[in-house]
């Protein structure tokens, strides 16, 4: 396709004409923000186009200085913007600048619309959404791209701007490679021509950026690019750390915690490591994945590097750099280098224990990073083969329990208040807050006043696996038929029947005969205080916990049959007894007791095919009430 030789006039996508008729009406004073945006851009164009020389052979300029040089004429409001970057043809200019595919108009125009993108943080706004380049119309009153792709063989193109509705797009001359922003300042923006201001506003913005920033005429470039987790940790202010962070990861939400380390042995290393407030990824945020930015004496090495930390913790961000690590180490080596992996053991224990400081120095915080990343550190325990390697997250573990079901509660915490005589941390599994807290399992340490920690999420069924005992003391499934229950609690497993059970045997018939085979047995339990009945596993079935599990993984394994047990004390199931063998209502009641059984074990494969039982159950209700009257 051959490049056009005359101007050709486009039309701006909707969203993008009331994205600019935003900003450039916008009555926002930090206005200074487009420079930032700008050399943003710019400096992404020089990493894309590190890129490309590694793997390109056939590039432009080849040994043009990756840099971005800015220059200002205040006589003519004139200000320029280039860099050596990959640049763009005349099909990229087009679809970067003039259409909506590539940036966050439409999510920055709902964003405004709900109100938050109000003037003084429209610059959060801009930089959350993407929509970088447009924000120049704040202060531009025209704006010529001309850019040259990095290809040898590619058309020099150019791009026009007054910030309307339309905007111009023509083939041009340029023969180095990159992109030039020609900006026509608005009258009252002339202070963007001066460049002791635009000095300032890219020491205050830019100074991280890795690549030189040339201002003027002069050959020493503006902002230091110091590698800052090099730099002393008390020469380091937080505004520093706070700055470095939001470049590095476009975040502008605070992270909950920044780790400056310096070491010499067992490895010389520099590492800058941040925990986000967040676990999940804005859209536009600048890392794409999981890993570390690995350095080796100033000089990256790799942009993702996972092998830093162990997988639990791949929600951590940051630089790390040794001197010890080869320039040419290659991606294979630095997987098996043995300099790597005593820098993980380095880094493992120092994130675990700046989470540890947290804890015990702001729980408040500390439950905003369990909210967010908790289940990062449960999937550690579930996934460490080596036990001791498990007992150092047991201490980071927080749950929701009996005694506390809306407040996060430590192990410590727990076996500080276990009662006299009690000899392992009972838990229990259930599907979620509210069917857990009402399980019958709970009855006897509800009876008893043991607290019992409650396990919801999906991951808690691989942690429950793999929990052994924490201070001496066992973890131990409330839920198991062999749990073993305080020495007071034990005289409600006494071999002689009860009086009441014995008159209730027939019962016990009876729900064999409705249930037939879905059931392994139907027994009494004097465990049972407040409920009606609950499902055990027969002896010898597969654990509760390793049953979630292969559910989750979606393995082909037979449910086993469950035991039913029944609360002989309970009224339920004393005017179920009386009823005669042949009431229709005798055989509904038994089959949605065991049905509500399985409700709460989130076993019940249908839960809506009980809706016309519980309707016959109601109308009867309500039949024996009118006759009552």
């Amino acid at each position: 396709m051959s490049e056009p030789t005359v101007k050709q006039a486009h039309t701006f996508k909707a969203e993008i004409k009331q994205l600019l008729d935003i900003l450039v009406h916008s009555l926002y004073t930090e206005r200074e923000i487009f420079l930032r945006e700008l050399i943003s851009n710019a400096s992404d164009a020089l990493s894309r186009m590190r890129l490309v020389m590694l793997t390109e052979q056939d590039v432009l300029d080849p040994e043009a200085e990756l840099a971005i040089r800015i220059s200002a004429d205040p006589e003519k409001r004139l200000l320029t913007i280039e860099d050596t970057g990959v640049g763009m043809t005349l099909e990229e200019l087009d679809e970067n600048l003039g259409t909506i595919a590539h940036s966050g108009a439409r999510a920055f125009l709902e964003a405004t619309q709900k109100g938050t993108a109000e003037p003084q943080n429209l610059a959060e706004i801009i930089g959350q959404f993407g929509v970088g380049f447009y924000s120049v119309f704040m202060v531009a009153e025209k704006v010529v791209v001309t850019s040259r792709s990095w290809r040898s063989e590619a058309q020099a193109a150019r791009w026009i701007s007054e910030g309307g509705e339309t905007y111009l797009i023509e083939a041009a001359e340029k023969e180095d490679r990159g992109t030039r922003l020609e900006i026509h300042l608005k009258e009252d923006a002339a202070e963007f021509a001066e460049e002791t201001r635009l000095r300032e506003i890219i020491r205050r913005h830019s100074d991280f950026v890795a690549y030189p920033i040339y201002l003027g005429e002069g050959e020493e470039a503006v902002n230091t690019r110091k590698a800052l987790w090099r730099e002393s940790p008390s020469a380091v202010s937080e505004e520093q750390y706070a700055d470095f962070y939001k470049q590095f990861t476009l975040d502008f939400e605070p992270p909950l915690l920044h780790l400056h380390l310096r070491a010499d042995a067992p490895v010389q290393m520099y590492a800058l490591l941040y925990i986000p407030a967040k676990a999940e990824r804005g859209m536009f945020s600048l890392r794409k994945e999981d890993g570390l930015k690995l350095y080796a004496r100033k000089v990256l090495i790799r942009e993702y590097t996972k092998d830093l930390l162990p997988e639990y913790l791949r929600f951590v961000q940051g630089v790390v750099d040794s001197e010890d690590l080869p320039l040419n180490v290659s991606r294979e080596m630095v997987q098996s280098s043995r300099v790597v992996e005593r820098i993980r053991k380095v880094l493992e224990g120092k994130v675990l224990g700046a989470l540890k400081e947290m804890a015990l120095k702001d729980g408040e915080k500390y439950a905003r990073f369990w909210d967010e990343f908790g289940h990062f550190l449960k999937e550690g325990v579930a996934t460490q083969q080596d036990e001791a390697a498990r007992k150092k997250l047991y201490p980071l573990l927080r749950f929701h329990s009996t005694r506390f079901p809306d407040q996060w509660v430590s192990l410590d915490e727990y076996v500080g208040r276990m009662k006299g005589g009690q000899k392992a941390i009972y838990y229990l599994l259930g599907e979620d807050a509210a069917s857990v807290q009402h399980s019958p399992h709970l009855d006897p340490f509800r009876a008893q006043g043991y607290e019992v920690l409650t396990l919801t999420d999906a991951i808690d069924s691989f942690l429950a696996v793999t929990l052994k005992e924490y201070e001496g003391f066992p973890f131990q499934n409330a839920a198991s038929a062999d749990v073993s229950l305080p020495k007071e609690e034990a005289e409600a497993e006494e071999e002689t029947p009860a009086p009441e059970e014995q008159e209730l045997t027939p019962l016990l018939e009876r729900f064999r005969a409705v249930l037939g085979e879905r059931v392994a047995e139907v027994r009494f339990s004097r465990r049972l205080r407040a409920s009606v009945a609950r499902l055990a596993d027969p002896e010898g079935a597969l654990g509760s916990e390793m049953q979630r599990v292969y559910r989750y993984l979606d393995k082909e394994y037979e449910v086993p049959k469950k035991v039913l047990e029944l609360n002989p004390r309970h009224d339920v199931v004393r005017r179920l007894a009386s009823l005669p063998e042949d009431e229709p209502l005798a055989k509904a009641a038994i089959e949605q007791i065991y049905e509500n059984a399985l409700l709460l074990e989130g076993l019940h494969p249908n839960p809506a095919s009980m809706t016309e039982r519980i309707q016959q159950l109601m109308e009867a209700a309500l039949e024996g009430r009118e006759k009552e009257g």
